[in-house]
């Protein structure tokens, strides 16, 4: 509760300074046209100001670290994540910064990141399993559990996939006003009862130190929250990469170290559905011949709005169905943890 609170006011306030910092300087989101095949009924969004993630970052680091005071040890699990995300963080600010600079929606390794961010991937999924104590088994709600155990060097491939996916899939979604973050906050919060739940069964999980990853949720949660305040629809600033990135990277790192790989699947369902429907739409365009679409704009999202749904329309339904997949991944969750306990 305090990781949150302390994460929720100081991004309150810290997304309102950048708000200010950037529009003094006159710099914001630049648009994708016509001629990029962009959103072009989003041009009126067009200097926005943007790298709002960083005050999410920021804010749930400190809640985390705040929440320390109380006697909580730090974990080696929870510093490597943190070290993952603020490198994940790092490659989204890089993109976001050049740009603004060059005012133009591509950045300068537009077309290598994600060659990039999978390399980096690799190294911090190798990284936490040469500094953990990390179970090395794909599972669901515990480790284990699906009787999945591979070797390391294809659990080490597994995780950097799914760190990689979640990223990106976070980036897909991050493209109205509130969608992201909104979703986001829902996944944290999952992850948040989660983590103190299998605190409190130890007997049942085999976690090292799941409380500080609960911990961390709660403050990317509050972060998200605070955000949200501004980034809610119409938008007063956006995300951008490095919010999107680095809460991706939080988000498959949780599913890690709390031992729910899968369960990561419905508890981003959202993004899944956003990233797959990109996914969807570049198959049907290369299998026709590049002559046609599945849908009127990928991601996902873009076709309702051109479909005739309000923005906001789209938003709330989003979040509604996202709220759907985090109580079904919960109630999975919850099941499993009754079974074997009544055993």
């Amino acid at each position: 509760m305090i990781a949150g609170a302390v994460a929720t006011v100081l991004s309150l306030f810290g997304t309102r300074f950048l708000i200010l910092f950037f529009q003094r300087r006159g710099e914001g989101q630049p648009i994708l046209g016509s001629e990029d095949h962009g959103p072009v009924h989003h041009m009126g969004k067009q200097g926005t100001p943007t790298m709002g993630g960083l005050a999410i970052i920021v804010s749930a680091f400190a809640g985390w670290v705040i929440a320390h005071v109380r006697e909580l040890a730090f974990s080696d699990q929870a510093m490597i994540v943190w070290v993952g995300i603020l490198a994940m963080a790092g490659m989204g600010f890089l993109d976001d910064w050049i740009k603004v600079r060059k005012r133009h929606n591509r950045g300068i390794f537009w077309k290598q990141k994600n060659y990039i961010t999978m390399a980096m991937s690799v190294l911090l999924a190798w990284w936490l399993v040469a500094g953990t104590g990390i179970s090395e088994t794909i599972s669901l709600t515990r480790g284990g559990d699906l009787g999945f155990d591979v070797p390391q060097l294809v659990w080490i491939l597994w995780a950097a996939l799914l760190i990689w996916a979640t990223t990106n899939a976070v980036n897909v979604t991050d493209g109205l006003d509130g969608l992201a973050g909104g979703s986001a906050l829902m996944g944290f919060g999952a992850f948040m009862i989660i983590g103190y739940w299998v605190f409190r069964n130890p007997d049942i999980y085999s976690v090292v130190n799941p409380l500080d990853i609960g911990v961390m949720a709660a403050a990317f949660a509050g972060a998200c929250l605070g955000f949200l305040w501004w980034n809610a629809a119409p938008a007063r600033i956006f995300m951008g990469d490095v919010g999107a990135l680095g809460i991706g990277a939080a988000l498959a790192f949780m599913a890690l170290t709390l031992n729910t790989h899968l369960l990561l699947v419905l508890i981003c369902g959202i993004n899944v559905v956003e990233a797959g429907s990109v996914a969807i739409q570049m198959g049907v365009f290369k299998a026709s011949g590049r002559r046609r679409r599945l849908f009127k704009m990928s991601p996902i999202h873009h076709h309702f709005e051109l479909s005739g749904w309000p923005e906001t329309t789209v938003i709330i339904r989003f979040w509604l169905l996202s709220a759907v997949f985090v109580a079904l991944a919960l109630g999975v969750f919850i099941a499993d943890f009754t079974a074997v306990a009544a055993r």
